[in-house]
């Protein structure tokens, strides 16, 4: 057992991967964690995994020390507002996009203390990319108990709050965008006379291995695409074909839209 409780704010998709990869790495145990949302469905599936409950969010708060916010954007409001009078010198982790840290402090009682997370759906298989806000007024423990939280299920980079919404435009895009990629990759292959089932398989293997490759050993990607493309070879006629096509322009425009878009929520 932890010396500090972790209550989560809402049992979806991403708040339930959290616990769920969490304990499943063996970094946390279940009674470390305590969970409320407002739906009775996500309520019995905490359960069925014997995670602790309670039924609300004042009584979370209360029975807590770091609260993880989980919950979609247009709920945050109506879920702090439920946590008022019940936060006072309690840590605030949230990972609501597109929700600054001064619109989240706003809306708590003064005396919280609060750290803006943005995390990814790859989250879901123990393989998320979590970017966690360096300003932010977490005391050292709370701070380095949430560091464990994400990096047992992912990555973490610490970056300035200024930065969040490209974060969000990056890696909060990020897994629609190479699912995209990966879907036109199979889907030449197709054209071509692969078997579906195969083209996937393959697209999404190479871009992961590819992935694996750059993170384990930190080669430039220029590098690891010149390794690949041999002079007079096919790898060159396909470069030549996605720069034809404004494939790396497409792609930088896609970041800059999306983190103009986060700005404006």
């Amino acid at each position: 057992m932890l010396g500090k409780k972790i209550g989560v704010i809402g049992y979806g998709n991403m708040g339930s991967a959290i616990l769920r990869g969490a304990v499943e790495t063996d970094a946390f145990e279940k009674e470390d964690f305590c969970v409320y949302d407002i739906s009775g469905e996500a309520m019995e599936r905490a359960e069925e995994l014997n995670v602790p409950t309670v039924d609300s969010c004042a009584h979370l708060c209360d029975g807590c020390d770091i609260m993880i916010l989980a919950v979609k954007p247009q709920n945050a409001a109506e879920a702090l507002a439920s946590c008022k009078g019940h936060l006072e010198n309690k840590a605030l982790v949230s990972i609501v996009a597109g929700l600054s840290t001064e619109r989240i402090m706003a809306m708590v009682d003064e005396g919280v203390r609060v750290l803006r997370v943005m995390p990814n759906t790859p989250a879901l298989v123990s393989e998320g990319a979590f970017v966690l806000c360096s300003d932010n007024n977490l005391n050292e423990e709370e701070a380095a108990l949430t560091d464990k939280l994400f990096v047992s299920i992912g990555i973490v980079e610490w970056v300035p709050e200024k930065l969040m919404d490209v974060a969000c435009g990056l890696s909060g895009g990020g897994p629609a965008y190479a699912a995209m990629f990966i879907e036109a990759l199979a889907d030449g292959a197709v054209k071509q006379g692969l078997p579906r089932d195969t083209a996937y398989k393959l697209a999404a293997q190479t871009c992961l291995g590819t992935s694996k490759m750059i993170l384990d050993t930190k080669i430039h990607p220029g590098a690891l695409k010149d390794m690949v493309t041999s002079p007079g070879g096919t790898t060159i006629e396909g470069v030549e074909a996605l720069e034809q096509g404004g494939f790396r322009y497409s792609v930088m425009n896609c970041i800059k839209a999306a983190t103009e878009k986060s700005k404006k929520l």
